[in-house]
């Protein structure tokens, strides 16, 4: 079992009431009454994702007497970019920051993590819902670099992004479109927040349309593009250059 996950009634509502720094609570599909609403209220005034699953699925996670609800502990503190921002600019930085749009792979997860500590990032910008889990995977692959850099939940990626050019933060996505230019031709020297999508989906559209630019990768073939750590690594590359260019 997951050292990381703690089940029954008490214990979770306890845990989110400490201020614990829980990743994901599971409850019991068809479960109703006085519990039910608990962990619902707790989970929204919490910003805790909440996700109804099967009973099969608990006890397949746990051993015990699970009371159907099941609570991922994450690894890392959870911070607020509301916080993170001013603290920033307050300290005579440039912001440079990555919003990461439906990336679900634990390892894709840690390697960003792991690129954006080496380049100089300030903060991992990941949603609620839709992303993966801060869990001892994703810690071995950003070889500790988690445990290092800030990550930041919010509720919406959409109201983040318009928070962000309101601070004067520049949104640059990645996306093979139109009027995707490449990354070399992006200004990375200004205040910046790189919003990456996942594999599958990519970056979503609403996101690209409210983005300031959209850039892409050049690729020597028209094989597929570029894992999405590995391009994570070289837009996070380019921005370290840049900065470093004009320091």
């Amino acid at each position: 079992m997951d050292k990381n996950l703690i089940y029954g009634h008490h214990p979770v509502t306890e845990a989110i009431r400490a201020g614990k720094a829980v990743e994901k609570v599971f409850f019991q599909q068809g479960e109703r009454g006085e519990m039910e609403k608990e962990i619902r209220h707790l989970t929204k005034e919490y910003g805790i994702p909440l996700q109804v699953v099967p009973r099969e699925k608990l006890s397949k996670m746990v051993k015990g007497q699970h009371q159907g609800v099941v609570a991922h502990l994450a690894l890392v503190e959870f911070q607020s970019i509301e916080d993170v921002l001013p603290f920033v600019f307050e300290a005579g930085e440039v912001p440079l920051l990555v919003m990461l749009d439906g990336v679900t792979d634990v390892r894709n997860f840690g390697a960003i993590c792991r690129s954006a500590e080496c380049a100089g990032a300030h903060a991992v910008i990941v949603p609620q819902s839709g992303s993966a889990l801060a869990n001892e995977d994703a810690m071995k692959a950003s070889a500790g670099a988690l445990a290092r850099i800030r990550v930041c939940r919010v509720k919406s990626l959409f109201s983040t992004v318009d928070w962000l050019r309101e601070c004067g933060v520049q949104v640059i996505a990645t996306a093979l479109t139109e009027r995707s230019i490449p990354i070399y031709k992006a200004d990375f020297t200004v205040p910046t927040a790189i919003l990456m999508g996942s594999e599958g989906e990519g970056v979503h559209p609403k996101l690209l349309k409210m983005s300031d630019q959209v850039v892409k990768i050049p690729q020597i073939t028209d094989f597929d593009s570029f894992n999405v750590s590995v391009a994570a690594g070289i837009l996070l590359y380019e921005a370290m250059r840049q900065r470093l260019a004009g320091a």
